[in-house]
């Protein structure tokens, strides 16, 4: 397939009849450029589960307010317009997660965890944003399985008796990646540009231009999830560590123990988190 063709059939992602209603919902909002904090708040308010699943991702471990956000408004004004509309289309995608590969939501909660600890390690202003864009750094998966189901399950299924790892057998079949599909989604959803070229290279982070540490944070986030085999990814080996993601890093044996004995304690509050949302 030619790769314009594929992206427009991508980007018409909302049209299909397997999305949830409240993420088609939400994709108008979100695609709207002026949309405001109010009408990001009153959008969730009117939907009682909504509201209810965004509290209990805010107050999880991905975020470090456990227990403290009691209202929307108060959500909005601490994590800002980025990281709400992020964690609101993570939130809604799951399901969707769930269907097109088992244990894909809870890696993508794990990187997030696992990036936001690295991001406070290395001191960034906003490691709230480097989280969100380690929950939605697989979306390409989720929209690449919901548009084209049957490929993609023969895709997986090659990776696996080949032995490959998944984003070789989808440039193979559709001449893109999960990466690509993902940044596509995310332009097209008027996501900030970082936050698109995280999505875009996280298996490739010494690419990244504008955000080359954030990119290195979600790359070292995914390896280091998968390592510890919380959640699936839909490989059975990991990956090398990008070389100069490892340097960009430049994180020291103390700096690497600090952050593997936190992601101990911060994922086994995720999984009491992922096991109440059963």
């Amino acid at each position: 397939m030619d790769i314009q063709a594929l992206r427009s059939q991508i980007e018409r992602i909302d049209t299909l009849p397997t999305i949830p209603g409240v993420l088609r919902k939400l994709l108008v909002v979100i695609e709207n450029p002026r949309i405001s904090l109010n009408d990001v708040g009153s959008f969730i308010s009117n939907d009682p589960v909504l509201t209810s699943r965004v509290l209990k991702v805010v107050n999880s471990p991905i975020y470090g307010f456990p227990g403290r956000i009691s209202s929307v408004s108060q959500a909005l004004i601490l994590l800002g317009l980025n990281v709400v509309k992020g964690m609101l289309l993570g939130v809604s995608v799951f399901e969707a997660m769930q269907k097109t590969m088992v244990g894909l939501w809870e890696h993508s909660l794990g990187c997030a965890v696992t990036a936001r600890i690295i991001a406070k390690k290395k001191e960034l202003k906003e490691p709230e944003e480097v989280s969100v864009a380690a929950l939605l750094h697989d979306i390409g998966k989720v929209v690449l399985g919901l548009k084209f189901p049957d490929e993609y399950k023969k895709i997986m299924s090659e990776a696996e008796t080949k032995d490959i790892f998944i984003f070789d057998a989808e440039k193979n079949y559709f001449g893109i990646n999960h990466a690509n599909a993902g940044a596509w989604i995310a332009q097209k959803w008027n996501f900030p540009r970082s936050l698109v070229e995280v999505i875009e290279y996280h298996h490739k982070p010494n690419l990244s231009k504008n955000v080359t540490m954030q990119t290195a944070i979600v790359h070292l986030s995914d390896i280091l999830i998968r390592a510890k085999g919380f959640g699936f990814a839909g490989d059975n080996s990991v990956p090398a560590i990008n070389n100069a993601a490892w340097q960009m890093l430049n994180l020291s044996e103390a700096d690497v123990k600090d952050i593997l004995d936190e992601m101990e304690d911060s994922l086994s509050q995720a999984e009491d988190f992922l096991l109440s949302d059963e």
